[in-house]
Order: structure tokens, then C-alpha cells, then sequence
């Protein structure tokens, strides 16, 4: 019995420290792992691959135990960061370490 309550109090106190740490949504999630997440897929899944793009731009927010939230993750600005005017297609990038800091950062090609 003790074991359980153990196994118990060790799962709550993992959801209680992960914080928002670690909740993300977008149009293609890979898995997110417990102690360690880092992932990058596209924002947009229907992308033509056989366009060449020559810039690229980045916008990152990051994020401390869902407690404290700061950035500017949005394709605008990624956009604005790369000198590109013509969006082509998104991508992003998300790290999460052990749901205490995580980081999004949206990355733009394009003209």
C-alpha cells in the first residue's frame, strides 16, 4: 500500500511541477516526453516540398513552469525577423526540459 501512495504522489508531483510547461497546440504534434522534448514539424502539413525558398526567419516565446510566459512566437514576426514579405510555408521548433523550461519558436520561409 505504501508503494502505491508513493507511486501515487511522485506521478501528482510531476503534473504539479510540469506547470503549462509542456502543453503546446498545432496542426502535427510528435510525442512530448516527460523528462525531455525537443521536435521540430511543419505548421502548415500541406506544403508543396518541391518549392525552393532562399529566406528564412525565426520568433521564439518561452515559457518558466507555466508560471512566467514571454516572446513573440507568431509568423509575423518571425516574418519581419527574416526580411520576408511573401510567406511560403511554417515550421516550429519546440524544446521542453523536464516540463520547468520550454521554448516555441516559429519558424518562416519565403520572399
Amino acid at each position: 500500500m505504501k508503494w502505491l501512495l508513493g507511486v501515487a504522489g511522485l506521478a501528482v508531483l510531476c503534473l504539479v511541477l510540469s506547470g503549462c510547461a509542456g502543453f503546446y497546440v498545432t496542426p502535427v504534434q510528435p510525442g512530448i516526453g516527460i523528462l525531455f522534448t525537443e521536435v521540430e514539424a511543419p505548421l502548415d502539413p500541406t506544403v508543396d516540398p518541391t518549392v525552393i525558398v532562399q529566406k528564412r526567419g525565426e520568433a521564439m516565446a518561452s515559457n518558466v513552469l507555466g508560471w512566467v510566459v514571454t516572446g513573440d512566437a507568431s509568423i509575423a514576426a518571425a516574418a519581419r525577423q527574416g526580411g520576408i514579405t511573401k510567406v511560403h510555408h511554417a515550421d516550429y521548433h519546440y524544446k521542453n526540459i523536464l516540463g520547468v523550461y520550454a521554448t516555441f519558436t516559429t519558424i518562416v520561409y519565403g520572399e
